[in-house]
Order: structure tokens, then C-alpha cells, then sequence
């Protein structure tokens, strides 16, 4: 099997894209949106958290190309970019699960 080495670029993209979901909060909002659209009120209350942390959050995965927005009057819905990113959750959850006890990111 001739599997070719990803580029340099590729990595350094992937690594980015990986940087760009390394907050506990940008996670719990990607599995919230994973369920479907929602405004950012929805996010602050089902998160318990101030309006300015969820739109700080929610312009990083925005500007990261990882959630998508559209307006409707004033409110403004966020949704996943891609639903296989729901299913990237699902996968590291999976793994987590499967880590050894004293694993450092054992759950």
C-alpha cells in the first residue's frame, strides 16, 4: 500500500484547524450546534456564560471557517460548517473513552 506523506502545508493546516478548537468552550458549542442551529442567546443560557465569552468564541470558529452564520432580522443563527465535524466529536469522544486509567486525558 503506497500511502503518500501529507505536505508540509497540509500539516501546518490541520495543526491550525486543531489549534482552533482547543477551548472547552468552543467544544461545548460545536456539540450543542451539532444538534442544530442556534442563536447566540440560546448558546449563553444553555451554556450558563456571558454574552461577550460566547461571541468571542463563536467569531474564533467562525473566522476558522468551523461554524457558518445567517441573519434573520436581528438574530443571528450559527451552525456547524460541516456535520462531519459533529461526527469529529463523536470520534475524539470515542477515543477518550478507550485511553488507559492513568492516561492524562483520561475522562
Amino acid at each position: 500500500m503506497n500511502r503518500a506523506i501529507p505536505s508540509t502545508e497540509l500539516q501546518t493546516l490541520k495543526a491550525q484547524f486543531f489549534k482552533s478548537l482547543a477551548h472547552p468552550v468552543r467544544i461545548r458549542i460545536l456539540e450543542i450546534l451539532a444538534r442544530g442551529e442556534a442563536q447566540v442567546q440560546e448558546l449563553q443560557k444553555t451554556l450558563d456564560l456571558d454574552q461577550p465569552v460566547v461571541s468571542q468564541q463563536l467569531a474564533r470558529l467562525r473566522s476558522s471557517g468551523i461554524v457558518v452564520s445567517r441573519k434573520e432580522g436581528t438574530a443571528t443563527f450559527y451552525t456547524l460548517a460541516d456535520p462531519m465535524l459533529g461526527e469529529l466529536l463523536q470520534v475524539a469522544k470515542h477515543r477518550l473513552k478507550k485511553l488507559p486509567m492513568n492516561s492524562a486525558f483520561r475522562m
